[in-house]
């Protein structure tokens, strides 16, 4: 089983742009019935969450 942490886990908070943006997903995703494009749509999200999390790992390494 799968779960999913639905915190943020840093201290940064989004942006009202980004908030627009979450909100803008979260009713395209409210909008989908189709379980197959439901699943597209969550393997898209996984790959961006860990592209996005190994470039802020790399930065902060950097900065070391």
């Amino acid at each position: 089983m799968l779960f999913v942490c639905t915190e943020m886990s840093s201290t940064q908070e989004l942006t009202i742009g980004q908030q627009f943006e979450v909100e803008r997903f979260s009713r395209a995703i409210d909008a989908t019935a189709d379980p197959a494009r439901l699943k597209a749509l969550a393997k898209q999200l996984l790959q961006a969450w860990h592209t996005q999390k190994a470039a802020t790992d790399w930065v902060k390494s950097q900065k070391l």
